[in-house]
């Protein structure tokens, strides 16, 4: 049975209807190309864009991190903003403790300045709820992710990780995975139109890493995931578009629906 699903409005972006919104990371590791980064962005066909604070240089300073925030929210205007720091382990370029990664995002919530927080659940639950909880306070809408930088797991382990995104109250539910064939290309369209049309009542967020993948990026309107990612000079993740050409993509075959 087919769950009824709930379009989220940040601003004056609606994730979860019609086209996928196109979502470019900001990976300056400096103050300076942060901001840069950020006014090209806003000249872009960017929908929201996506701070990657593990790329900063100074990002446990909180002084400073929190700085930036503010410029990014000036910069950016109406243009909604993720805030995201990627593990290690999950991909990012910093490794973090616990007890700071949840000081970090709590603090990015706090703040007022952004719109969206990306939190893994590989973190584990306390965590997870940590940050559900400060955003939920906040008016700040919670991404729950999972990134397997090493394979694809089973269409049964994907659907089943992203129930349990939803289930510890996930605003949007991220699961990016690396194709070791095309068959894990397939498994992983699957796993998201299964997911999509039958148990998620929220917005989903998928994708097939690396070249093999990039139709994975395009095809969301069709399959149900909700957001794409686009690149503006260097990517924070294998296989990521420009992203002028990315909307073009997206529109031609919005177009022809």
């Amino acid at each position: 049975m087919a769950m009824e699903k709930k379009a989220i409005r940040i601003r004056n972006t609606e994730i979860g209807s019609g086209m996928p919104k196109i979502c470019v990371p900001i990976t300056g590791t400096t103050r300076e190309e942060i901001l840069s980064e950020a006014s090209k962005i806003r000249d872009t066909s960017a929908d929201l864009a996506e701070w990657r604070a593990d790329w900063y240089e100074d990002v446990f300073d909180s002084g400073r991190t929190g700085k930036i925030l503010e410029d990014l929210r000036e910069i950016l205007g109406g243009l909604p903003l993720l805030f995201t720091f990627r593990t290690l382990q999950e991909g990012g370029k910093k490794k973090v403790g616990r007890e700071d990664y949840v000081r970090l995002n709590n603090m990015a919530v706090q703040s007022g300045r952004i719109d969206l927080v990306d939190v893994e659940l590989s973190a584990g639950e306390e965590v997870v709820n940590a940050v559900v909880k400060t955003a939920d306070a906040h008016n700040v809408r919670v991404i729950v992710s999972s990134h397997d930088f090493h394979g694809t797991p089973s269409r049964e382990e994907m659907i089943s990780c992203m129930k349990k995104m939803q289930a510890l109250g996930g605003d949007i539910l991220k699961v990016a995975v690396m194709p070791r064939s095309r068959e894990d290309v397939l498994t992983l369209l699957s796993a998201t139109s299964e997911m999509a049309g039958k148990y998620a009542d929220r917005p989903i967020i998928t994708m097939s890493m690396s070249e093999s993948g990039v139709i994975t990026r395009l095809c969301g309107e069709e399959f149900g995931s909700a957001v794409t990612f686009g690149a503006l000079g260097r990517a924070s993740a294998p296989g990521q578009m420009n992203v002028e050409d990315l909307a073009v993509i997206l529109k031609l075959l919005h177009r022809d629906r």
